[in-house]
């Protein structure tokens, strides 16, 4: 074929495959600055959590036979001093127990120190219950800071029908905009058909 033709032939070819390049090229270009884009809209925040995991110390009742309706249930925790941020909030859970326990939200408390030696009572934000899991959520008016002990005081309506085993499991959040909710373990309460166990849990 004679070159000058050839020529011609591939000048329009070589164009096209330029401008398709081009094109490629401004809109990979695009997506990746509008991913940049998106990736800068995006705020990023920290979850903040405890260093130094605080302590589920004891739970107590004060009456333990069943149907009993002047029962309270307090829950002891310890903060350490080395905790790392102040407690906000406390989530409780019946975990295991033969029928569910109402409580009279309106009546818990909280105080300074462990069941046995109440100190100063603690103003409470909010005593809230997610219905669909049973979740009790208490959250103090101000933050407990480290090297603190309280109790939590919920208030049934009456102790369960069924004696046995209750188990409940207690979670923590410290103070901050994304809290890391930390599971203390759990313990248990123990009701009675009859008299027998009345002082005891």
């Amino acid at each position: 074929m004679n070159s000058t033709l050839l020529a011609c032939v591939s000048s329009p070819i070589v164009i096209l495959a330029i401008a398709i390049a081009g094109n490629t090229l401004t809109s990979n270009s695009t997506i990746a600055e509008s991913n940049v884009g998106e990736t800068k809209q995006t705020e990023y925040i920290p979850q903040v959590a405890f260093r130094k995991a605080p302590r589920l110390v004891d739970i107590y009742t004060t009456f333990n036979t069943v149907r009993m309706r002047s029962a309270t249930y307090y829950f002891d925790v310890t903060i350490p001093e080395d905790a790392g941020a102040p407690l906000h909030k406390v989530a409780i859970e019946l975990r295991q127990g033969q029928e569910e326990i109402y409580y009279k939200l309106e009546k818990t408390v909280a105080y300074l120190g462990d069941h046995r030696r109440k100190g100063d009572k603690l103003a409470l934000e909010t005593v809230s219950i997610d219905e669909s899991t049973g979740i009790i959520t208490v959250e103090f008016t101000e933050p407990l800071p480290p090297d603190t002990t309280f109790t939590i005081g919920l208030k049934p309506r009456r102790n369960p029908d069924y004696d046995g085993i209750y188990v409940f499991g207690v979670t923590v959040f410290p103070q901050g905009e994304n809290p890391y909710g930390l599971y203390l373990g759990s313990r248990s309460l123990t009701f009675y058909s009859g008299y027998d166990g009345f002082f005891g849990y």
